[in-house]
């Protein structure tokens, strides 16, 4: 079984993936941190963010191992990331890691922004998780000052409204929901409320 989850930045969906995974034994991956871990092992090497021979022969030798490093998160790899993002090389490489990953046996739960529309358009679930760009800013700017940041949460909104404009707005896979996907509002649940949302879901489509 292939669950596809999307949804913008923000939306509790990662939290929500690597729950479902570890409910149904399932492999997960976060799609989010291929082009991060490309950026990241190009810098490492030396090797021009620019050249999109280069990055996309790297994406092409990806392994599950290059993406399960904690740095992947901050601000520095997101930045390699962007540099590398704009190669078609390095898409079409990571397009087919995604989709390498999700047919194997017994299946997968990947979330980002296209999985059910152009990545998995024949994943048996689909989800899209959302929430208001204000709960999101309000989560984030929690996050990060209780990791001893001073964030604005005026900023860290306008910031997301950005992103959202960016990602729906993009040439190549734009962020939208899947027409057969089912769509959770996060913005009034817990963790454990998201969760259930979705499992009835799942359990009503397994066989």
């Amino acid at each position: 079984m292939i669950i596809a989850i999307d949804g913008p930045a923000g939306a509790g969906k990662g939290t929500l993936a690597l729950r479902l995974a570890a409910h149904y034994g399932l492999p997960y991956l976060d799609t989010g941190l291929l082009y991060r871990a490309v950026g990241r092992l190009m810098a490492e090497r030396g090797l021009d963010l620019d050249d999109p021979v280069a990055a996309g022969a790297v994406a092409e030798a990806l392994d599950p191992s290059h993406i399960a490093e904690a740095e992947l998160r901050g601000r520095e790899a997101g930045e390699l990331a962007s540099r590398v993002a704009v190669h078609p090389e390095v898409r079409a490489a990571l397009i087919a890691f995604q989709r390498d990953f999700a047919r194997r046996p017994p299946g997968a739960v990947l979330d980002g922004r296209d999985i059910g529309t152009a990545i998995c358009p024949d994943a048996e679930v689909k989800l899209y998780v959302t929430a208001s760009p204000e709960v999101r800013a309000r989560r984030r700017t929690d996050e990060l000052n209780a990791k001893g940041r001073d964030v604005d949460y005026a900023r860290i909104l306008e910031e997301i409204r950005e992103r959202d404009e960016r990602d729906a707005g993009r040439m190549s896979a734009p962020l939208r929901q899947a027409r057969d996907a089912v769509r959770i509002d996060t913005s009034a649940l817990d963790i454990e409320g998201v969760f259930n949302a979705a499992r009835s879901v799942i359990d009503a489509k397994r066989p």
